[in-house]
């Protein structure tokens, strides 16, 4: 049960309804199908921009700023690449293998790259954000981290994990404000373990009731020929599994870790965020909006996508310092001494989940 936002927090509002959204999500779609994918570029940016446009606090709200030429120009760089790269590969293999070495250790370039350009192009009540971070710490965190999870057996999840929010939000500054995460690595491994104890529950339940356990699964595996019925019910069960143990645990983590990151994120001047979504809830949503997303053949995504923005909207906070007119007025003005920087980005978006 979700405890709420703090009495003095000023909630985040989305404002935009299904039914509007869907008239640009079906327009995205079709010109893109209808361009083979060159009017995706446009597609996101409208949609981002949509979704910017309608998130308020204090009646103030976001903006996009990116164009759809910059996201395509953003594209045709990396398919250009590529395509050289694969030309590369097949007719000088063993160069087109020390590329790819370097292509790993570039990753991290294109991930700073890509925080740089979306955190330029998007800005609160006309105020730019902005991004800092450098290569060397995208190294640490991208490419040195998890070679040292996968060594640990991935039981430093959690720590690679707080290391990406706070690579992610260190680096962030809203005008010249910088953002500061707090989070301590106790509330991540608390997270992962609520739900490991939440898998191994359901687990032990499952096993008790059904009597099934997965040597059972590997045997019915190996008599599907002569006995296909059980095979299927096996199967069966393992998916029953992925949705009543991994898929809540998966959701339970992402509650509990959303929750401690934003109630431990601060802006300077004083400004504070605050969470408080429920993992029961969060599921619900989803799974809900699943179903009926396939029941409809996709056609209702707009309004699962608008359901999940309001819920997850109108469940964080802002915890103003001081007034924020006072704060805008001052990064408007600090912004217009700094200059418009950056704004020649090309589009590049890794996609990062953070």
């Amino acid at each position: 049960m979700s405890i709420g936002l703090p009495s003095d927090a000023k909630p985040f509002k989305f404002k935009g309804n299904a039914r509007e959204w869907f008239g640009i999500w079906i327009v995205n779609l079709l010109l893109s199908i209808l361009t083979i994918g060159i009017y995706s570029a446009w597609a996101k940016v409208r949609a981002k921009k949509y979704f910017c446009n309608n998130t308020y606090v204090e009646g103030r709200n976001f903006d996009y700023h990116a164009t759809g030429k910059q996201i395509l120009i953003g594209r045709l760089i990396i398919i250009a690449f590529f395509v050289v790269f694969q030309v590369i590969l097949t007719t000088a293999p063993v160069l087109g293998l020390i590329l790819a070495v370097g292509l790993i250790f570039a990753y991290p370039w294109l991930i700073v790259r890509s925080m740089q350009f979306n955190a330029r192009m998007t800005s609160f009540s006309n105020v730019r954000f902005g991004f800092v971070g450098t290569t060397g710490q995208a190294v640490l965190v991208f490419l040195i981290y998890p070679i040292l999870m996968a060594l640990t057996l991935y039981t430093t999840f959690p720590i690679w994990d707080r290391a990406v929010k706070r690579f992610s939000i260190d680096n962030h500054k809203l005008g010249q404000a910088r953002f500061k995460f707090d989070a301590g690595l106790g509330a991540f491994y608390k997270a992962l373990l609520a739900a490991l104890t939440w898998i191994l529950a359901v687990g032990v339940i499952g096993v008790l009731v059904t009597g099934f356990s997965f040597s059972a699964f590997y045997i019915a595996l190996d008599n599907a020929e002569s006995d296909p019925g059980v095979a299927i019910a096996a199967v069966g069960l393992i998916y029953l599994m992925f949705f009543a143990a991994i898929l809540p645990a998966a959701f339970i983590y992402q509650a509990l870790v959303r929750n401690e990151v934003y109630n431990t994120t601060t802006l300077e001047g004083g400004h504070r965020f605050a969470s408080c979504v429920s993992a029961p809830r969060l599921l619900w949503l989803a799974i809900s909006n699943m179903v009926v997303v396939v029941f409809t053949l996709f056609l209702m995504l707009p309004w699962a996508q608008v359901r999940m923005a309001r819920y997850l909207t109108s469940h964080t906070g802002l915890i103003p310092g001081d007034t924020l007119d006072e704060f805008v007025n001052q990064q408007q003005a600090e912004g217009s001494a700094a200059g418009d920087a950056y704004t020649d980005l090309e589009g590049i978006d890794v996609g990062l989940p953070v």
